[in-house]
């Protein structure tokens, strides 16, 4: 659970079916609300959109102060509607799981401010670039995928990834006795210990497939969260 304040960003994202000719799409996203007789709609956003003709693609609404109005007042919490026509008349908002459109489905992305954390005992060191420390030290590493391109990744844009650097004596911060062990009775066949991960853990990531479907998983091992020397 999260706060409303803690909200920065939400996006609705509705997929728009390919049209036979170019033409131009009304998008409308409305919030129900109850009435005595029913409900009613209450209009959030509507979108003129020109399309190319045999061109399928996503669209997103931002929908942050109806999600905050929501977490406040939860009862008001009724759904939404999405509409989308072209001149025709045409219905092209995918909706629902019709076959061939799997993933194809609207979603939210949300993204939310970080909350203060507990401290912790860790047995790994934190540094930033202007530190003194020559130890192994896990130092802050912004990955952003924007910078490479990938543009098939819908969330996140960029996560913190750190990396780990420095110095590894031979009893300092070894992850496994057997390192140091090794070393000693084999100081010519080894290396010596270096700075690695100890400790990482994944990140959820929402992207597209090769057949524009959105296929959400957790990805091991991409953040570190702990260097030591083995």
């Amino acid at each position: 659970k999260f706060q409303a304040n803690r909200i920065v960003r939400a996006q609705l994202w509705v997929h728009l079916r390919a049209v036979h000719e170019a033409t131009t799409v009304f998008l409308q996203i409305s919030r129900l609300t109850p009435v005595t007789d029913g409900s009613r709609h209450v209009r959030i956003r509507s979108l003129k959109i020109d399309v190319n003709a045999g061109v399928s693609s996503w669209q997103s609404i931002d929908v942050k102060q109806v999600l905050a109005v929501w977490l406040r007042q939860p009862e008001t919490n009724w759904g939404i509607e999405i509409n989308a026509f072209d001149t025709r008349g045409n219905k092209l908002a995918v909706t629902s799981a019709e076959p061939g459109e799997e993933g194809l489905q609207p979603f939210m992305e949300v993204k939310i401010s970080e909350g203060p954390r507990r401290a912790r005992r860790d047995l790994g060191l934190d540094c930033d670039e202007n530190s003194p420390e020559s130890r192994c030290c896990r130092y802050p590493l912004t990955v952003d995928f924007e910078d490479f391109g990938w543009d098939w990744i819908i969330a996140p844009k960029r996560y913190k990834a750190n990396y780990c650097s420095g110095e590894c004596e031979y009893m300092y911060l070894q992850k496994y006795p057997h390192t140091h062990l090794v070393n000693k009775a084999n100081p010519r066949g080894t290396a010596g210990p270096c700075c690695t991960p100890t400790k990482m853990s994944p990140i959820n990531m929402l992207y597209f497939n090769r057949k524009e479907q959105i296929i959400y998983g957790k990805i091991p091992s991409m953040v570190v969260d702990r260097c030591g020397c083995s």
